[in-house]
């Protein structure tokens, strides 16, 4: 029975043992007495939490994660509540004018850096800060406690009728945000950004995710659209050109050295630590592509000042995870950056007489079976330099009367 201040009365308290708390796995919240419970969610999460009556209403209050607050310390935090309502004060009111809640953005950033040790991937760390930080912006300011339903509707529904799947990431994104500011107690009440039984009622079913598939631009559109990245003249263009003529990956682009660059050789070696495969690759280097290289270094100040060909705006730091892709969109280009390999190969497949395995050496993708591979433990460089040389001649020449010679220049 609750008393007129919501204190438990007549109620056994301390049910919970250590032992108890370390083993209980059941979802849903477990009363120790006194107001004071360990809730286990449906994925598992574990924390305390101190319930009582103000105002006609039933109110949470978060005494942590029961992964750092033991249930002695849980108890204790439960006894100070319990006097602040014999003193006619509202905990969570206390609480809140005493300290100082965050904004989302604040929040945000700090849940990043506590579960940035767990990301065994650089990049999908850099995809947690790029979406809320750009997706997510009109949060940033709001304080972490005052978001609400229609605040995550805002940014997820322009997004969810394009880019359903990155939509649906950073949703639970924000739900997680949200989920870690209410375990420190700074939110109460349900999560506004969970899906089940609430979003998925206000926002179109999501269709079902098509791998593999990348938008990507219709080769005989390369040449000119090659042409208005050099009039932009800016590092993120001139990497996405190198991208284009390499017919690297995006991470292999960014994450590109000078060391890596051998000019006399003309080879860029990338390697296995940065390739999808796990296997050094190496890309022969065309007059065009070392021309773009020979921009790349008049563009930077200091040339020596970074080891990145195409450094990002923090010193020591590669172009953002999401640079090319912004830059595809100021263009107004409808296509993914990761397309444009589709753009080579389907060139290769149908304006050239180039072997497949070739082609597809050149995209450092496997071909054929383990017996299949151990028999090309080349990666045919010299044969896939004049397929480059190909692909630098019809970039540069906009297609059309290139195709013949490009035909005679691979049977030759």
């Amino acid at each position: 029975m609750l008393g007129p201040l919501g204190q438990q009365m007549g109620r056994e308290t301390k049910r919970l043992t250590a032992r108890t708390v370390a083993t209980l796995t059941t979802p849903g919240r477990h009363a120790d007495g006194g107001n004071l419970y360990l809730s286990i969610s449906a994925n598992g999460g574990r924390r305390w939490i101190f319930l009582y009556r103000w105002g006609g209403k039933q109110l949470e209050m978060g005494l942590g994660s029961a992964r750092d607050v033991s249930l002695a310390r849980a108890r204790e935090l439960a006894d100070s509540a319990r006097a602040q309502l014999a003193e006619g004060v509202s905990p969570l009111s206390l609480r809140r004018a005493e300290q100082v809640v965050p904004t989302f953005g604040e929040a945000a950033d700090a849940l990043v850096d506590d579960i940035a040790p767990g990301f065994r991937n650089a990049k999908h760390i850099e995809q947690w800060r790029m979406t809320l930080k750009e997706y997510a912006a009109s949060l940033r300011d709001k304080s972490v406690a005052d978001i609400a339903t229609d605040d995550v509707l805002a940014v997820l529904k322009p997004l969810w009728a394009t880019k359903q799947e990155t939509a649906s990431r950073l949703r639970g994104r924000i739900e997680r945000v949200l989920d870690a500011a209410k375990a420190k107690g700074l939110r109460t009440g349900e999560n506004p950004a969970r899906w089940r039984g609430h979003l998925d009622a206000l926002l179109p079913k999501r269709q079902k995710l098509q791998r593999g598939h990348h938008a990507a631009m219709p080769y005989a559109d390369v040449p000119a659209f090659v042409k208005r990245l050099r009039a932009l003249k800016g590092a993120t263009a001139l990497a996405l050109e190198f991208l284009i003529l390499t017919a690297a990956r995006t991470g292999e682009v960014r994450g590109a050295t000078w060391a890596e660059i051998d000019l006399e050789a003309k080879v860029w070696t990338v390697p296995a630590s940065r390739m999808k495969a796990g296997k050094v690759h190496r890309v022969p280097l065309t007059a065009v592509m070392l021309d773009a290289l020979e921009r790349a270094k008049n563009l930077q100040p200091d040339p020596g000042r970074d080891k990145f060909i195409f450094p990002g705006g923090r010193r020591g730091q590669p172009l953002s995870v999401m640079a090319l892709d912004m830059q595809l969109r100021r263009l107004e280009v409808d296509v993914t950056v990761h397309g444009f390999r589709s753009s080579f190969r389907d060139w290769a497949g149908e304006e050239t007489s180039f072997p497949r395995e070739v082609a597809e050496a050149a995209l450092a993708h496997a071909v054929g079976d383990a017996t299949e591979r151990a028999y090309r433990r080349a990666d045919a460089l010299e044969k896939r330099r004049q397929m480059m040389e190909a692909w630098m001649r019809f970039v540069e020449g906009g297609g059309g009367a290139n195709v013949v010679s490009l035909r005679a220049a691979a049977e030759g």
